[in-house]
């Protein structure tokens, strides 16, 4: 269950709005709604009015997601979208729109031209597969240099040197950046949802 704490409805909620960002904060589990499976080039995202996919764009490589993306309900990161988030080691493809809960293992601070637009990094949290990854060092070194790569090259082709990977960092740090994206929510989106 997605444990909302509404009443059932006749029409269906938007639930970037009715979701918890936090299913348990002291284990760093949180809802993410999946925008995208890992080896797309399309680009999916919930309008946040509607909740609703809606794609994009589509990529202008061939560079494809290598991690299944999504968002985290009720936060807003600076870049007036809902915190990003990048579920690494799936293996089977989830259903686009579907609420999966993820375990937070760390951070990736990103400025995309101009903007902060930072990935919070997590595995699924009921997969026994991924119970031994606690962190983002527990995927490797090779995982920060493709993430990175992949995020830095991803618009060449549209916006050259446009993206710039500022670091990976910790459950800490990830913890805070969600926490201020809950107040921003909380401050600016909030109080418009009807």
């Amino acid at each position: 269950m997605a444990n909302l704490n509404i009443n059932p409805k006749k029409f269906m909620p938007n639930l970037i709005h009715v979701l918890s960002p936090y299913v348990d904060k002291e284990s760093a589990v949180v809802n993410s709604i999946v925008e995208i499976n890992s080896k797309s080039i399309n680009k999916y995202e919930l309008i946040t009015e509607t909740g609703h996919l809606k794609l994009d764009r589509v990529g202008y490589s061939s560079l494809y997601y290598p991690f299944v993306y999504g968002a985290i309900p009720m936060t807003l990161d600076e870049d007036n979208d809902p915190l990003d988030i990048m579920i690494v080691n799936v293996t089977e493809p989830l259903v686009p729109g579907s609420v999966a809960e993820a375990r937070v293992i760390g951070i990736l601070k990103f400025n995309d031209g101009g903007e902060t637009d930072d990935k919070i990094i997590a595995v699924l949290n009921d997969d026994k597969r991924v119970d031994h990854i606690n962190s983002i060092d527990d995927l490797g070194d090779h995982f920060k240099k493709e993430t990175a790569y992949y995020w830095e090259h991803y618009k060449d082709l549209k916006k050259p040197g446009t993206c710039k990977v500022e670091g990976f960092f910790d459950v800490s740090v990830a913890i805070q950046t969600i926490d201020s994206c809950i107040s921003r929510y909380d401050e600016k989106i909030k109080p418009q949802v009807e």
